[in-house]
């Protein structure tokens, strides 16, 4: 079956049944992480050479399992079409940052915070209206590159296998890719192998925000801003989608109780519902875009 075809299927199969609400595979992995991590970097004294293995003994093993199962004759492909299904999250995105905007819209300031902060590691009981809206937005446009564009990047690259590898690898960065006490030696593997995974599938989603928006403005943020942002693939990411969506970005923002000066990125009024509507609208057809480009790909090819 072709790559195109499963890689349809995945998504389809995402839009109609949305995240897995029981045993999803992510959570059960992320329990094991958890306590691979207790083990080998307890009480944050962990070396580089600790996170090393940890992240072997997380990924390598199940990367493998996935190899093998989609070479199984008969069954495969249905290995490619589940492994892509639980690694795009689409539709959770959207399930996630809709009431926030809708929150937003009704003027219910408590539950859009409550809400913002199922999605970004922020503090948000102090956010005013538009704080919430700019960390909604930036959440969608990142979280769109993170677990829906790069994850297509890697099935189309590396079927079953490429997506497994990647996701359990992002995974890892959000669970130990932090620069503090605890995690600055022994998260750095994950964080920077995170940096490699996505070096490609964020300045291919940065182009895909701005030809979808406004592109002149979206090439002269990503061009400019994007570089001063302290994530080398978000800032592609979020200064394109800002400018493609007209709207300022970025900005201080406090995390685990200390104020971190962020650069400005967009350029125009800042977020509101509005944009948090428009970034996931950015998302969706980003991935309607992808989806035509892989199918062309595949009939040119056949």
């Amino acid at each position: 079956m072709s790559v195109a075809l499963l890689t349809v299927a995945g998504v389809a199969l995402d839009a109609l049944l949305g995240e897995p609400q029981r045993r999803h595979p992510l959570v059960a992995f992320g329990n094991m992480a958890s306590n691979l991590e207790r083990r080998l970097n307890a009480g944050g004294r962990g070396w580089r050479s600790h996170g090393v293995s940890a992240w072997f003994l997380a990924v390598v093993p199940l990367t493998l399992v996935a190899l093998v199962l989609s070479w199984l004759p008969y069954i495969g492909w249905l290995v490619d079409v589940l492994a892509l299904y639980c690694a795009v999250g689409l539709r959770s995105l959207g399930e996630h940052v809709l009431p926030v905007a809708n929150a937003l819209r009704q003027g219910d300031l408590e539950e859009a915070r409550r809400r913002v902060g199922y999605l970004v590691s922020r503090e948000t009981r102090e956010l005013d209206e538009p704080a919430v809206a700019r960390a909604a937005t930036e959440s969608v446009l990142e979280n769109g590159s993170d677990a829906v564009f790069a994850a297509l990047f890697w099935f189309v690259v590396a079927g079953a296998p490429g997506v497994v590898l990647y996701r359990l690898s992002n995974t890892l960065d959000a669970m130990w890719g932090y620069r503090n006490e605890r995690f600055e030696r022994f998260g750095w593997c994950a964080a920077r192998i995170d940096d490699v995974l996505n070096y490609v599938p964020a300045r291919l989603v940065a182009l895909t925000y701005a030809l979808l928006g406004k592109t002149r403005l979206a090439l002269a943020c990503w061009r400019k801003q994007g570089p001063l942002w302290d994530s080398p693939n978000a800032g592609p990411v979020m200064a394109a989608g800002a400018g493609a969506l007209g709207v300022e970005l970025g900005g201080p923002a406090v995390y685990h109780g200390e104020l971190h000066e962020r650069p400005r990125l967009g350029e125009g009024p800042m977020a509101d519902a509005d944009a948090i509507e428009r970034g996931w609208g950015l998302v969706q057809r980003g991935v309607w875009l992808w989806l035509l480009v892989i199918c062309l790909g595949a009939y040119i090819n056949a």
